[in-house]
C-alpha cells in the first residue's frame, strides 16, 4: 500500500468516524432539548418531575458504562468495524423508539438501548483512528474527531428544539434514526487496519489489564474525566431548562437555539484549539497535554459561577467563554490515554474509562441536579456540581508529572516488540 493510498484510506476513516460521533451525540442532546416537553408530558404537576426525568440521562448512561468494557474487550479481538456496525444500527433503532414510547417506561428502555449501541461504538473508534495516525499528529486528528462532541451536542439542542417546537417532541427521536441505519451500512464495507499487518496481533493477557491501574497519568486522567463529566454532564442536560426558566430569558425554542449556537461556536474552536495547543507543546513539555486541559478547566470554573448570577444578555457572553474553556481538555486528555497504553489493550483503556467517567460522572450529576432543584432551584444545583470542575483542573495540574514518561514507555515498548 502506497502512501498516498494509506492517508487517503485514514482521511475516508476519520470523516466516516466523525460522522457518526457527530449522529452519537445530535441523539444524545435531543434529549436534553426535549426534556420539559417529555415532562410535560408523562409528570405534569408532579413535584418529583424533575429527577424523574433526568434518570433517563442515567438509564442511557448506566447502560453505556457497563457494556462499554464488554465491547472494548471484543474490540481488541475482533473487527471493530462489524462492533462499530451494530452499535450504531442499536442505538439508531433505539432512537426511533424512543419517539415512538407510549409511555414513560417504554422511553426509560430504549434510552438503555440506545447506551447499548453506544456503548459498542465508544470504545472502538477513537482507538482506529489511534491506529491510523503517528504520535505527533494524534492529539490534532483525535481533536477533529472528538470536535463532533460540542458540534453534534449543539445539533441535538436546536435539531430537537426546532422539530420539537414545530411536531411534538417524539419527531426528532424518529427523524435521527435515519442517517444512522445509512452509516452503520457504510460501516460494513471498512476494513480493521489491524488486518492489513503482515504480524499477528498481540492479544492482551488478564496482567495487561490490570496493567493500566499501575500507569500513573492513565488513572490520574480518567479521575480528572470523572470530575469534568460529572459537572458538565449534568449542567449540559439541564441547560435548557435552567436558562429558558430565568428572569428576562427567552422562551424554549430560541434557548436551543442560541445555547446550541454557543455549544456548537465555542466548542468546535476551543476543542481544535486544544489538540492543536496539545501537540505543539508536547514537543518541549512532556506534560502538555495535562497543562491544557487543567488551565481550561481551572478558566471554566469561575465563568461558569459569574454565569448562574449575572443577568441577560452578560450570562450569554459568559456561557460562551465557560464552554470554550471546557472544551479545550477534550483533544488532549483522550490523546494522552492513546499515548500511554499499548496498542493491544487500548480499547479496553478506552472503555474503562468511559465506564469510571460515567458511573461516577454524568450517571450521578443529572438526577442530583434534578433533586436539588425541586428543593430549592436549578441555580443552586449548577453551583454544586460546578465545584467539580475545579477538581478536575487540580488533578490534571498534578498528573502532568507523570505523562512523559509514561508515554516513552509505551515507545520503547512498541519499538523493542
Amino acid at each position: 500500500m502506497t502512501d498516498s493510498t494509506r492517508s487517503s484510506g485514514a482521511r475516508r476513516t476519520l470523516a466516516l468516524l466523525l460522522s457518526l460521533n457527530l449522529l452519537c451525540y445530535i441523539d444524545r442532546y435531543i434529549l436534553a432539548a426535549v426534556e420539559p416537553q417529555i415532562r410535560e408530558s408523562f409528570f405534569a404537576n408532579d413535584p418529583n418531575a424533575l429527577a424523574k426525568t433526568g434518570s433517563l440521562a442515567t438509564a442511557f448512561l448506566f447502560s453505556y458504562m457497563i457494556l462499554a468494557p464488554i465491547f472494548g474487550f471484543l474490540a481488541d479481538r475482533m473487527s471493530r468495524w462489524v462492533i462499530i456496525a451494530f452499535g450504531v444500527a442499536v442505538w439508531s433503532l433505539a432512537t426511533a423508539g424512543s419517539g415512538w414510547a407510549a409511555t414513560f417506561g417504554v422511553l426509560l428502555l430504549a434510552r438503555i438501548l440506545v447506551g447499548t449501541g453506544e456503548a459498542a461504538y465508544g470504545p472502538a473508534s477513537a482507538t482506529i483512528i489511534s491506529d491510523m495516525y503517528p504520535i505527533e499528529r494524534r492529539g490534532q486528528v483525535l481533536a477533529w474527531f472528538f470536535a463532533a462532541i460540542p458540534v453534534g451536542s449543539a445539533l441535538g439542542y436546536v435539531f430537537g428544539g426546532m422539530i420539537g417546537a414545530a411536531h411534538g417532541w417524539r419527531a426528532p427521536f424518529i427523524w435521527a434514526a435515519i442517517p444512522g441505519m445509512i452509516l452503520a451500512v457504510m460501516c460494513l464495507f471498512f476494513k480493521d487496519p489491524r488486518a492489513g499487518r503482515a504480524e499477528k496481533p498481540k492479544h492482551a493477557s488478564f496482567k495487561d489489564y490490570l496493567g493500566l491501574l499501575k500507569i500513573p497519568s492513565y488513572v490520574l486522567n480518567v479521575a480528572a474525566q470523572t470530575a469534568m463529566t460529572f459537572a458538565i454532564g449534568g449542567m449540559s442536560f439541564w441547560a435548557p431548562a435552567y436558562f429558558s426558566g430565568r428572569s428576562g430569558a427567552p422562551d424554549l425554542g430560541q434557548v436551543n437555539l442560541i445555547f446550541g449556537g454557543i455549544t456548537a461556536v465555542a466548542g468546535l474552536l476551543s476543542t481544535l484549539f486544544g489538540g492543536w495547543l496539545g501537540d505543539r507543546l508536547a514537543r518541549r513539555l512532556p506534560g502538555a497535554y495535562f497543562w491544557v486541559s487543567s488551565g481550561g478547566m481551572l478558566l471554566a470554573f469561575p465563568c461558569t459561577i459569574a454565569m448562574l448570577f449575572v443577568p441577560f444578555p452578560w450570562a450569554w457572553v459568559l456561557c460562551f467563554f465557560a464552554v470554550s474553556f471546557l472544551f479545550m481538555n477534550i483533544g488532549p486528555a483522550n490523546t494522552a490515554i492513546a499515548n500511554v497504553t499499548d496498542p493491544a489493550v487500548r480499547s479496553t483503556a478506552f472503555a474503562l474509562n468511559i465506564f469510571v467517567i460515567h458511573a461516577l460522572g454524568d450517571a450521578i450529576s443529572p438526577p442530583l441536579i434534578g433533586a436539588v432543584a425541586d428543593r430549592s432551584s436549578l441555580t443552586a444545583g449548577f453551583f454544586v456540581v460546578s465545584l467539580a470542575m475545579f477538581v478536575a483542573g487540580v488533578i490534571w495540574l498534578f498528573a502532568a508529572r507523570y505523562l512523559g514518561r509514561d508515554t516513552l514507555r509505551v515507545r520503547e515498548d512498541f519499538a523493542s516488540a
